[in-house]
């Protein structure tokens, strides 16, 4: 489990995990979205469940911090696949 944190306007690039993962939102306002997808809002409470081999992304709002503890099976075969970072202005838009 991973307590993650990230300052206004930041996120990750564009991933996938091999077993999958869960977001569990505790802090601020955040996003996630899967490709080819809309972006879904998160806050506190709110739970992610994302699948196997999901290409994805999360991060905070422009506007306000967030964070969120992630919840990983270790397993064999078990890893993250990083990919091309999120369209500014896609995230910006937001």
């Amino acid at each position: 489990m991973y307590n993650v944190t990230f300052a206004p306007g930041t996120r990750n690039y564009w991933h996938s995990h091999t077993i999958g993962q869960i977001l569990l939102c505790t802090e601020g306002i955040g996003y996630y979205q899967e490709k080819g997808k809309p972006a879904r809002r998160l806050q506190p409470g709110d739970v992610v469940n994302i699948p196997p081999n999901v290409k994805h992304w999360h991060g905070a709002a422009v506007d306000s911090a967030f964070q969120h503890l992630a919840v990983k099976v270790p397993g064999e075969g078990s890893q993250n696949e990083w990919c091309e970072p999120v369209d500014a202005a896609a995230y910006r838009a937001l």
